[in-house]
């Protein structure tokens, strides 16, 4: 196995037994640092240590991670202009908080046979009043309520 000592030196390939008493003569722990390698590579350290540099490594990582939802809006065919600024509002506070947002035209009875480009507009018309550059990742499909479309922020950050 290729050693590493416990100052970051590199020590060179040497058997494991040979590992494990340099471990012990420096009062230290043998840790397995890459067991895939070729040869395996293992580091004279504290355990201890390494466990509390690792849980500093994890959080790091949990911290710069940002969890998207995706956040739902129904609207329907008669929803007035002022409900619709509301909504389109609520959809661009989502969407600069990097949410996606599932924006559903909710169809009822005879609504649902209502001609495509008809439906079409509809959604469109809060579409228009959604601030700020967004993208239409999916849609607009037929779904089981209605008409849907899914956005995204346009830009990463």
């Amino acid at each position: 196995m290729r050693l590493i000592g416990s100052n970051g030196e590199n020590i060179g390939v040497v058997s494991t037994d040979e590992a494990i008493k340099k471990a012990e003569a420096e009062r230290l722990d043998l840790i397995e640092i890459s067991p895939n390698a070729v040869p395996p590579v293992a580091k004279i350290m504290d355990y201890g240590k390494f466990q509390y540099e690792q849980s500093k490594k994890d959080r790091d990582v949990k911290a710069k991670s940002h969890t998207t939802e995706t956040k739902t809006l129904q609207i329907k065919i008669g929803t007035g202009e002022h409900d619709l600024a509301l909504k389109a509002k609520k959809a661009t506070e989502w969407l600069k908080d990097g949410h996606r947002v599932h924006m559903e035209l909710f169809l009822s009875g005879r609504a649902k046979y209502m001609k495509e480009d008809f439906l079409k507009e509809r959604l469109n018309r809060i579409l228009v009043l959604i601030a700020g550059d967004y993208k239409v990742a999916d849609g607009p499909r037929r779904g089981p309520k209605g008409l849907s479309v899914v956005l995204e922020r346009a830009g990463k950050r």
